[in-house]
């Protein structure tokens, strides 16, 4: 799953959903495509929480890291 963007992840993410609110799959084949992507939303929740830490850093002219909090 790490191993594909956030971007491909997301559109696995949007085709198994999808398919599971047709209602066209066999029960078995449900249950293994929502697994799936519950793999996939956990993927992309961990992209997502990485970019927003390495974007809350500011970086000063003399190199020093700073928390960023847009609400200052």
């Amino acid at each position: 799953m790490d191993k594909l963007s956030f971007e491909e992840s997301l559109e696995e993410l949007e085709e198994l959903v999808k398919q599971l609110e047709s209602g066209d799959v066999p029960l078995d084949e449900a249950i293994d495509k929502f697994t799936k992507a519950m793999e996939l939303v956990k993927s992309c929740n961990k992209k997502l929480t990485l970019a927003e830490e390495s974007i809350a850093k500011i970086v000063k002219e003399n190199g020093e890291l700073i928390d960023f909090n847009i609400n200052d």
